[in-house]
């Protein structure tokens, strides 16, 4: 172990003394944080909605229909309880909610006029705007035909509730997001590069050819970087609190557990592409720009998913980042505890052992 600590420290040496390390490890993430949370803007559609239908007369059904047609809505019919609907809103199940009251079609005839409500998961504010704003739309709609069909004008109020983001603070969706990419792309890349650039100098084979075990070398590589991420976290984490104004409802020190699990998956990737390559250029290419593209497009805060042709959505399973997301938003913006993610949780275990040890097989310690 005493050796072990050597080598790690010899590692943070080498860290502080690379100023093009530290630019990636502490300038980017603070960069994109800032960047993400002010300028970028999102819109969903096909989205999972609930519909409860306290009135079940005519007008309401006619409604109703005219929501399941639409092509941005696929109704559930599974929740009929104001306790199943904030379940359904927790776990993430729906995305948005129609209430009927009880008295809508009598209201309409007899009053001229009624209200209905619409809840809408605002951790994600653009979607929640997106949604609720197709809602009026349809509900103004329905309101035009009928009173074209009558005499007598009915006027129909939609009554909007944002849940979990009210103020529709848009950085609320970006920071979990920017979290997911900043570590991902980080951790992976100055791993990979961290150990090819031993293979380049040549001091690879000294340590290899050491008393020191070829694993204990690999783990003092990761060290250092697996501290250094959660400090890196750490940072990402006061700047979206301080200066975006996301909060933190949810546990910390499960936010921080999740985080360490998919840091060490990120350290594990970088592992197995170091083991794959044998130049700087190439690891940081594949660690960059392979992870980058497939990071931004599955995790599922500036894409949805929902959108994507369903072999994608297939595809983007097998992205530690998206179930990361999820997990990170779940805690951060919604305050569930690890009952409402321990899937995501267990789903994520899974594929960081399964990445670690792939990694640790593939690492060659032998240098031909």
């Amino acid at each position: 172990m005493k050796q072990f600590l050597v080598f790690v420290r010899k590692e943070f040496y080498h860290v502080f003394r690379d100023k093009r390390t530290l630019l990636i490890l502490f300038g980017l993430p603070i960069a994109q944080i800032v960047l993400f949370g002010f300028a970028l803007t999102t819109e969903i559609k096909n989205a999972k909605i609930v519909v409860m239908d306290f009135a079940k007369d005519n007008a309401s059904r006619e409604l109703i229909n005219r929501v399941s047609a639409s092509a941005y809505f696929n109704i559930e019919k599974s929740t009929v309880s104001y306790a199943g609907l904030n379940q359904a809103f927790r776990e993430g199940r729906v995305r948005c909610a129609l209430i009927i009251p009880l008295q809508f079609g009598s209201d309409l005839l007899q009053k001229g006029g009624t209200s209905v409500q619409i809840i809408a998961d605002a951790s994600d504010p653009n979607t929640a705007k997106t949604l609720t704003n197709y809602l009026s739309t349809i509900i103004a709609g329905y309101q035009h035909d009928m009173n074209g069909a009558t005499s007598r004008p009915f006027q129909i109020q939609p009554e909007l509730r944002m849940l979990y983001n009210p103020e529709m603070n848009g950085s609320m969706n970006f920071i979990p997001g920017v979290i997911a990419l900043v570590m991902m792309i980080v951790c992976t890349t100055l791993t990979s590069v961290s150990i090819v650039k031993e293979k380049e100098t040549g001091t690879m084979e000294v340590l290899l050819v050491s008393p020191f075990k070829p694993l204990y070398v690999i783990l003092s590589k990761a060290v250092p970087y697996l501290a250094l991420s959660l400090v890196n976290f750490t940072i990402i984490l006061l700047l979206g609190v301080f200066l975006l104004d996301v909060p933190v409802r949810g546990n910390l020190l499960l936010l921080f557990a999740e985080s360490t699990l998919f840091i060490i998956s990120c350290l594990s990737f970088g592992l197995l592409i170091s083991a794959l390559t044998n130049s700087q250029q190439t690891a940081m290419l594949i660690s960059m720009m392979g992870l980058m593209l497939p990071t931004i497009l599955f995790t599922g805060f500036l894409f949805p998913l929902e959108n994507m042709p369903v072999p994608l959505q297939l595809i983007s399973n097998i992205v530690p980042s998206k179930w990361y997301y999820t997990i990170v938003k779940a805690i951060m913006l919604k305050g569930t505890g690890f009952s409402a993610v321990w899937k995501e949780t267990l789903i994520l275990a899974g594929m960081t052992l399964t990445l670690l040890t792939i990694s640790l097989k593939s690492f060659k310690i032998r240098l031909a």
